[in-house]
């Protein structure tokens, strides 16, 4: 009995002291967890929403066939800098991202947003107005940014009758016209010059279509999306020649303007552009040998830097791509502006540490994680120093391009009225309307839209 009261003594013991470790290794998870830590910001755990091939771990790049690290080096250094605070990352694709936002807002399941649509939302009154954060943080300062950045995501509050700072730039876009150096070569034709008007691209692109005189293969002078991005690329023709999209940014202040004559004169070209261009505009094809070694094309209107940059440096063409700026006006304006702010939710119950996140997620530190692991285009003037943008000339011309697109954003860039006019270019382009019926059509229905939201 007593070697059995011992041996029921020693596992009630063993069991007691499962218990104290169990016990002690939830504290020590605790204390980095959402309700532990002794750190300032112990306690708070903010949930932060990315948009795009963000993953969590470590992956292989598809085009570089690198390894990317995942979002965690964000968490880790984030956490690191911020004792006693937890990140949680709510990470989805591109694909329906503007619904997916709604109603993430409207459930109220995440602290921070990253916000292409901020001109849609802002309005809404489910985002914080970052004047206030900014006045007050002695070490936080506007002019990191690149030109243009800051005043491209301005965007009208639900009481306010002028632009406010809703979100921060985080990811920086551009859209330039990009060509390959070695068929202009062939064709004996010069290089696009840095600000092309569309007599010049139209010139050399009509040059460079036929046979090649050294290869003897088929060329094509240009190419451009006629469907999912038509619309900007049209826009900017207008711009070209000093007109434009139209007036206003409060919704009931719009005023359309796709039927102006710039706008029918740039949809005729577009049109003329065909006789140049591959088959299959309006269905994404022709363009399939671009960013090879075989390649026949050699304008390509409206491209960004991630069709250009990181696949010419992944296939070692990074010497035969050049790249030119889209179509500007007589002040140096033109094209999209695009790219990605991050904003605060009114509904955050941390929103100082998620002010805390924006700062760090323009930082050099996730700004060069961005550019270096993402192959994505850093927001902050420091990156023009950075050795790993020093070792990429292509990225130079990029920057300058989003200097100058037209800002702020066209305000109506993901809503219907873009989908209507991208409808009736197809119409055009496919030969059921031509240029002016076409443009009509976007007009009036764009303006009846208006009316009826």
């Amino acid at each position: 009995m007593g070697r059995v009261r011992s041996s029921k003594s020693f596992f009630l013991m063993l069991a007691f002291l499962m218990v104290v470790v169990a016990g002690l290794a939830g504290c020590s998870e605790n204390s980095s967890g959402e309700s532990g830590g002794d750190g300032k910001w112990a306690g708070q755990t903010i949930k932060v929403q990315m948009i795009g091939d963000f993953a969590m771990e470590d992956s292989t790049d598809p085009i570089t066939g690198e390894k990317t690290k995942g979002v965690h080096v964000l968490k880790e250094e984030f956490e690191k800098q911020h004792p006693g605070a937890k990140v949680e990352f709510i990470l989805m694709p591109w694909e329906g991202y503007t619904e997916k936002t709604q109603a993430m807002l409207t459930s109220g399941e995440a602290d921070v947003y990253q916000m292409p649509g901020v001109a849609d939302f802002a309005p809404q009154g489910v985002l914080e107005p970052l004047a206030p954060y900014i006045e007050k943080d002695e070490d936080f300062n506007l002019d990191i940014f690149i030109e243009n950045q800051v005043e491209g995501w301005k965007a009208l509050g639900p009481d306010s009758d002028e632009l406010k700072i809703y979100g921060l730039p985080f990811l920086g876009d551009a859209r330039f016209i990009a060509y390959d150096k070695k068929l202009f070569d062939q064709w004996g034709v010069d290089y696009l010059s840095d600000h092309p008007t569309m007599d010049e691209v139209a010139e050399k692109a009509k040059k460079m279509t036929g046979k090649n005189p050294e290869t003897g293969e088929q060329n094509y002078g240009i190419w451009f999306r006629g469907d999912w991005s038509s619309a900007f690329t049209l826009i900017d023709t207008a711009e070209g020649q000093n007109g434009r999209w139209g007036t206003g940014f409060a919704w009931d202040e719009i005023k359309f303007e796709f039927n102006s004559k710039e706008m029918v004169n740039g949809l005729n070209w577009l049109l003329d552009m065909q006789d140049y261009a591959p088959k299959g505009l309006v269905s994404n094809q022709g363009s399939e040998n671009w960013m090879t070694k075989d390649n026949n094309i050699a304008i390509m209107l409206n491209q960004g830097p991630g069709d250009t940059v990181k696949p010419a440096y992944a296939q070692g063409l990074e010497d035969r791509i050049g790249i030119a700026q889209e179509f500007k006006n007589d002040e140096g304006r033109g094209g999209l502006f695009a790219g990605s702010p991050v904003a605060i939710a009114k509904d955050s119950k941390h929103k100082d540490l998620a002010w805390e996140w924006l700062k760090f997620a323009t930082s050099d530190f996730a700004q060069k994680y961005v550019f270096e692991e993402m192959g994505l285009v850093p927001s902050v003037n420091s990156a023009l120093e950075w050795d790993s943008v020093k070792e990429q000339d292509l990225m130079l011309p990029v920057f300058d391009a989003m200097k100058t697109p037209w800002t702020p954003r066209y305000p109506w860039g993901s809503a219907q009225p873009r989908f209507i006019l991208t409808s009736e270019i197809e119409s055009a382009l496919t030969g059921k309307r031509d240029a002016q019926a076409a443009l009509d059509k976007a007009q009036k229905e764009s303006t009846e839209w208006l009316e009826n939201r």
